[in-house]
């Protein structure tokens, strides 16, 4: 089988095609991906001699970018997506163009060349926000309504991958996962920036009162969900895909990490909140489970701990990517 993975440059991406190669050596893996700064080619080190391996340096907006990449294909994975809700609030207009144009080039490509399976990967974000005491969960019936520009262009693609499907007959499967966490994750998500910030002795920044609820999922465990939807997921299917069974704010998580590396919570500082802060995500899986047999190997606990001590062991890459225009970034988002 010949896969293109977009944005396998990326955080989950990368650990897509090292967790496939890895499992199905002798598929062929195509990367289209436009390096942005959150793409990181050192994440692929390990295969990018493998000659079942391609990268193809481009853009998901390019038609005649894409139009290469697709040539032979069977399956698309895609991953490709500006991503962090906070860059959204100071500048939507590359959410927009990413996630909703470059989507929908990529399904005409995919029609065009009779791909086998578009599988599209999205976020619980698009379903909006929970209250802290509703005892109620997102599933794949939940209504959508997004709260950011990010979120906003996630839905807009998730109804173009339907709308292919119903329209055009191209067999697509979707799955909206919760916030994922694991090794090669860029440092401006919360778990890498407060691990990476105790190991260079800096603060944990937290937005607001820090009870902000998000539900967990380990990356290579969101990996084998993709994994089982492609091998046996029903053709137009969604399934949620998430990470945990209890709920575990932001500031509980900021507290492990402390506790985990040693450190006291003096560490934790309160920050100013960001706009349309969204309060509570929390994801039924069910039907992932009870489906297709897919479920966490571990328990939230157990990957964090195995999540730090890959940036304890690799803080070579994270250094490096703590840099230049992030620095600038993270200057202008905290203070």
């Amino acid at each position: 089988m010949k896969i293109l993975v977009t944005g396998g440059a990326g955080f989950i991406g990368s650990n897509f095609i090292l967790y496939w190669m890895k499992n199905h050596p002798d598929d062929k893996i195509v990367n289209l991906d436009k390096l942005t700064y959150a793409g990181n080619l050192e994440n692929l080190k390990e295969v990018e001699h493998n000659p079942n391996y391609t990268f193809i340096h481009g853009d998901i907006c390019d038609t005649e970018v894409v139009e290469k990449a697709m040539q032979e294909v069977d399956t698309v994975v895609h991953f490709a997506a500006e991503t962090h809700v906070d860059r959204s609030i100071l500048q939507a207009a590359p959410f927009v163009m990413t996630n909703v144009v470059g989507t929908q080039v990529l399904l005409e490509s995919a029609l065009k060349n009779n791909v086998k399976r578009f599988h599209h990967v999205s976020t619980d974000e698009v379903f909006g926000s929970l209250n802290l005491d509703d005892p109620n969960k997102f599933n794949e019936r939940t209504n959508y309504s997004p709260r950011s520009p990010y979120s906003a262009s996630k839905a807009a693609s998730d109804h173009l991958v339907r709308a292919y499907n119903i329209t055009y007959g191209l067999p697509i499967t979707i799955t909206n996962c919760s916030n994922n966490f694991g090794p090669y994750q860029f440092v401006e998500k919360i778990i890498p920036l407060a691990i990476t910030n105790v190991l260079e002795g800096q603060k944990i920044p937290i937005y607001g009162d820090g009870l902000y609820v998000r539900d967990w999922l380990y990356v290579e465990d969101h990996c084998r969900a993709i994994e089982l939807v492609l091998q046996k997921g029903k053709i137009g299917n969604t399934y949620s895909v998430g990470g945990l069974t209890e709920d575990i704010n932001n500031l509980t998580v900021a507290k492990k990490i402390l506790r985990i590396l040693g450190k006291s919570e003096d560490m934790i500082e309160f920050v100013k909140d960001r706009p349309g802060h969204d309060r509570r995500y929390a994801v039924d899986w069910s039907k992932i489970k009870n489906e297709l047999g897919w479920q966490p190997l571990h328990n939230f606990d157990k990957w964090l701990e195995e999540t730090i001590n890959w940036y304890k062991i690799n803080q070579e890459w994270w250094k490096r990517v703590k840099s230049g225009e992030y620095k600038d970034y993270y200057k202008k988002q905290y203070g």
